[in-house]
């Protein structure tokens, strides 16, 4: 077989793509979702979050840079498959290590390059995301399509369990040691403890199956739940962890699912986007101090949560604190207490984002004032 052996892409509603292997030959599918970063390929390859999506990028140009050994946000790469326009010939960069091409195939990720991904973009723009297959063995459409359509959906699907920590890690607080935060790992960055770290918080990283009792353990000054794969709705366990933490006044910070599961514990719905938010370029409003921030996202489910007012929980008043200016949604979540102080928040997007903007690197130093607080 060639080292670039022909390749086949069959959406869900029988929309077909044909182009090369690129990476690991064999079939695959996921959910299509499309990112609009133009660099960071590397932090979203290896973003636990992307567990069973096929991503597709919109920047025609992947794999300038190659692959190196400081930049990955976990253990190994985890989308299911990948779908670039026009791959590198050959990577520039002193720190590149080895190519794209070479880190998907040793990591048996299979992709597809040479597919008009502005016309799969628009086409999931206007359809929504859905289910794809990508194969190098088969020619027959119709026979991958009916393999896609037998394939797993997104919605009820229950995966942080599938990319947490096997066991409890700790990463050390940066100089000296101000706070100790109990951070449940859902599919958790790299960058995100590191952050910490470098704010004086000693970061212990738990698994997702975690206990109030874990988490107390711990002696922790604050809990964060980080971002992660899979449908909010289908998450039982962690959300009532988080509320057993509310109840006892623990400071709490969420990111991306950790804001989705933070609405849920306050008593919010959440719903599955059209196509969702995944990129580096997204504005969104910060309510508290009218600023706007260009923002990293990577989500397919929202909070469904009233924009205007505030809404009583059993834990305190629960406001909407972040807006994103595209289209409205839900970005962000407050809670504060009958004396009006904060008390725990959380945002949809990633201020830890290592490969984007770092206009919401904020937030964590807002983490360290409700600890302190200061909030």
């Amino acid at each position: 077989m060639p080292r670039h052996a022909p390749a086949l892409l069959v959406l869900e509603d029988g929309r077909t793509f044909r182009g090369e292997s690129f990476g690991a030959e064999g079939e695959t599918f996921g959910e299509a979702v499309f990112s609009t970063g133009m660099t960071g390929y590397q932090e979203t390859l290896t973003d636990p979050s992307y567990r069973r999506q096929v991503v597709v990028m919109t920047a025609p140009h992947v794999g300038n840079t190659g692959i190196n050994d400081e930049d990955p946000e976990s253990r190994r790469v985890w989308v299911a498959g990948y779908v670039v326009r026009d791959p590198a010939r050959v990577p520039s960069s002193w720190r590149s290590r080895r190519s794209l091409d070479d880190e998907l195939r040793d990591q048996g990720v299979v992709g597809i390059s040479g597919v008009d991904t502005r016309a799969l973009t628009r086409h999931l723009r206007e359809r929504g995301a859905m289910r794809v297959g990508i194969s190098t063995t088969e020619r027959d459409p119709e026979a991958l399509l009916a393999r896609v359509r037998e394939s797993a959906e997104m919605t009820g699907a229950d995966l942080a369990g599938e990319v947490t920590t096997e066991s409890t890690y700790v990463v050390p607080a940066v100089g000296d040691k101000r706070f100790t935060v109990a951070a449940l790992d859902l599919g958790i960055k790299a960058n995100t403890p590191r952050m910490m770290a470098e704010r004086g918080i000693e970061v212990h990283v738990l698994p997702a199956t975690s206990t109030i009792d874990d988490v107390l353990a711990v002696s922790p000054d604050g809990l964060f739940f980080s971002n992660g794969p899979g449908d909010p709705a289908a998450t039982t366990d962690q959300v009532a962890l988080l509320q057993q933490a509310l109840e006892r006044g623990l400071p709490y910070f969420g990111i991306c699912f950790g804001n989705q599961l933070f609405g849920r514990a306050l008593g919010f719905g959440t719903y599955k986007l059209k196509y969702g938010h995944r990129g580096i370029n997204q504005p969104v409003m910060d309510r508290t101090t009218g600023k706007v921030e260009i923002t990293a996202h990577n989500h397919g489910f929202a909070v469904d949560a009233p924009r205007d007012g505030a809404t009583s929980t059993p834990y305190g008043e629960a406001t909407v604190s972040h807006i994103c200016l595209n289209d409205n949604v839900v970005e962000g979540l407050e809670l504060r207490d009958a004396e009006g102080a904060l008390t725990a928040f959380s945002v949809q997007y990633h201020p830890e984002a290592a490969g984007g903007p770092h206009d919401a690197a904020y937030l964590f130093d807002r983490f360290v004032a409700l600890m302190g607080g200061e909030a």
